[in-house]
């Protein structure tokens, strides 16, 4: 199964993914900040980041433009997780360096089938 990160601040959140994941069979890393999930994208093998974009410190933005510029991290594939489902949400984030979008509340086939489909 995949190498997943999830980088989010909110432990309601973390843990359904956390469970959703793990259930599924995937070994998971945690950041609860950008910049230590930063650092974690920077040392281990990943298939996957996932990342929260409203968080204290840095946004999921401005970390996703690290990772991008980084060589270590730019080939990861990048995923949104958020709340942020107004028209044109997506695309902005899409345009700001991830690869795919999805919606919190996480509807959790839609959530699974996104996140096989990102790491087979």
């Amino acid at each position: 199964m995949a190498r997943i990160l999830i980088i989010e601040d909110s432990p309601a959140n973390m843990d359904l993914a956390t469970v959703l994941l793990s259930s599924a069979g995937h070994e998971l890393f945690h950041a609860e900040r950008a910049l230590p999930g930063i650092e974690i994208a920077r040392t281990q093998a990943l298939d996957l980041i996932l990342m929260d974009i409203h968080m204290p410190e840095m946004d999921g933005i401005k970390a996703a433009g690290i990772l991008r510029a980084d060589p270590r991290t730019q080939a990861i594939p990048l995923v949104a997780l958020t709340a942020l489902a107004m028209k044109g949400d997506r695309e902005r984030l899409i345009g700001a360096g991830f690869d795919d979008y999805i919606e919190k509340p996480i509807d959790y086939r839609k959530f699974l089938l996104q996140v096989a489909q990102l790491t087979s």
